[in-house]
Formats: C-alpha cells, sequence, structure tokens
C-alpha cells in the first residue's frame, strides 16, 4: 500500500522564530516540513498548494485581516480547509482596550467580533464558517494584564466581562473555487 507523503510549512517573518523552527526540526527528526520567511499577508506559496491552513493567535495580530483571509483563500486547494484558533469578542469592547499596546501584542485589540471573522471569512470566498468559543474570559482573567496596562479595572468590567473569548474559527474553500 503506497502511502501520500504530507508536507507541512511554517511561515514567520523573523528569522530567529525560523531557526528556533528549524533546530526543533532536526531534534525531532522531522523531514517533511519546510520553514518559509514570510508575511500572512503575502504567503510565499503558489495557489491552490495547500490541504489546510492552521494558526494560533496570529491573525489578530495583523492590520489587514481582509489580505490575511484572501491569502489563506488563495493559496489554498478547492475543499482545503482553514482552522485558526484565535481571539474574538462578543459585543463591543472600550476602546480603551483596544488601544493598548500590551494587549495588542496579546491578541486582544486586534480581535475581531464573531460576526467581523464570519463577514470577512465569506468574503474572501470561503464556506462552512463556524466561530466556536473554546474559553470565555472574565475580568478576574484578565486583571493583572489590565491593571499593568494602566486600565482601572473596577471602572470597566461591566463592559468587558465575558466579551473577550478564545474561539476555533473553521471554514472552507468551496471544492468548485
Amino acid at each position: 500500500m503506497l502511502h501520500e507523503v504530507i508536507w507541512a510549512y511554517g511561515l514567520d517573518m523573523t528569522d530567529e522564530m525560523l531557526e528556533l523552527a528549524r533546530e526543533n526540526q532536526a531534534r525531532a527528526g522531522v523531514e517533511n516540513a519546510e520553514f518559509l520567511k514570510g508575511q500572512i499577508e503575502n504567503i510565499p506559496l503558489p495557489d491552490g498548494s495547500v490541504d489546510v491552513i492552521v494558526s494560533n493567535c496570529v491573525i489578530n495580530l495583523s492590520a489587514d485581516k481582509d489580505r490575511v483571509l484572501r491569502e489563506a483563500f488563495r493559496v489554498l486547494k478547492p475543499g482545503g480547509r482553514f482552522a485558526v484558533s484565535d481571539v474574538v469578542v462578543s459585543g463591543k469592547v472600550p476602546a480603551a482596550i483596544r488601544q493598548s499596546i500590551l494587549l495588542w501584542v496579546g491578541c486582544v485589540a486586534g480581535a475581531l467580533s464573531e460576526d467581523e471573522y464570519r463577514k470577512k471569512l465569506a468574503a474572501a470566498g470561503f464556506v462552512d464558517i463556524t466561530v466556536e468559543p473554546t474559553r470565555i474570559y472574565s475580568v478576574e482573567d484578565a486583571r493583572g494584564f489590565l491593571e499593568s496596562a494602566g486600565i482601572d479595572v473596577a471602572a470597566i468590567a461591566p463592559e468587558v466581562d465575558g466579551k473577550i473569548r478564545s474561539a476555533f474559527v473553521r471554514a472552507v474553500k468551496p471544492a468548485t473555487a
């Protein structure tokens, strides 16, 4: 019985992370992976070359999420799957939180609402879109980093409690695309 070799690509824009990935690859003896330098807004792979895209809280860091999703759609094969873990918000999040650099690095300030994520994926061409919350954060979960960002936790608690969520975001490139 012949088995198809599955190839994995890793993408990062920093030499340090690429070097670490290659060191881990060598240590693990993985031969079917390649690490590419680039940005998620301009993936250095040909059209229709990828079966699945996975990511962990990276899309929120991009200032151009529409471009990221269009690029994901471009590189996926027809029937390919988009399966990322990301931070989403439910409802309106105060500007003070979105403007904090500390929270931006922590994936909160750039987080899309669940509806925005669905709309942007659909606009890029995806179908079968789901956003499944995996953890809903309370103000107590965030107290430390909110206080370190100089935000008055007691004042904003009613505005943020339960609105920040980790979620699995999934979608499919239509087979006829």
